[in-house]
């Protein structure tokens, strides 16, 4: 990518967005290795992050939200229950569909990597100044929301207005 575009343009700013990514993945791989409960496949932790956002979500959506076909999402499923990570409960919508849930030990296994990752960053962050943390902070958030966006995940309110999942 040229390096010549203003630092503010889509282009530039989803390069420094890699950019980090990277370092990230690394902070994050350490703090899986840490984790009681060891590390956990990408794929998995990314399903079970959707699962817990949607609270409930059968196959179809999920394999939209990870942006994955069904033969390989079926598998996912499979190894996660199988691992006790997932539950698949009857569909409140339809006969013929099952939903899946975090179970309690999903939920505790994703806790202790989230956790663990957090502590990694922390170690960085604490190099940063209040005001760099706020601006980082702030851009972090108008980020989340316009993924979750992108991505439909985002949480149907009661009373019919939309959120963006936290």
């Amino acid at each position: 990518m040229p390096r010549n575009l203003p630092f503010h343009t889509p282009e530039r700013v989803a390069q420094a967005v890699s950019d980090v990514s990277e370092l990230l993945q690394v902070l994050w791989g350490r703090g899986q290795e840490a984790a009681p409960s060891g590390p956990l496949p990408p794929s998995q932790f990314r399903a079970l992050t959707v699962i817990e956002e949607q609270r409930r979500v059968n196959q179809r959506t999920l394999g939209e939200a990870l942006g994955s076909r069904p033969p390989a999402v079926s598998r996912l499923c499979d190894r996660l229950e199988a691992a006790g990570l997932v539950e698949r409960i009857a569909s409140a919508t339809s006969r013929r569909e099952v939903d899946l849930r975090l179970s309690r030990r999903g939920a505790s296994v994703l806790e202790e990597l989230r956790s663990s990752r957090a502590r990694e960053v922390e170690a960085v962050l604490h190099a940063m100044s209040p005001a760099q943390l706020r601006t980082l902070a702030e851009g972090l958030e108008q980020f989340r929301t316009a993924a979750t966006a992108h991505m439909g995940l985002e949480r149907q309110e009661a009373d019919g207005d939309s959120e963006a999942i936290a």
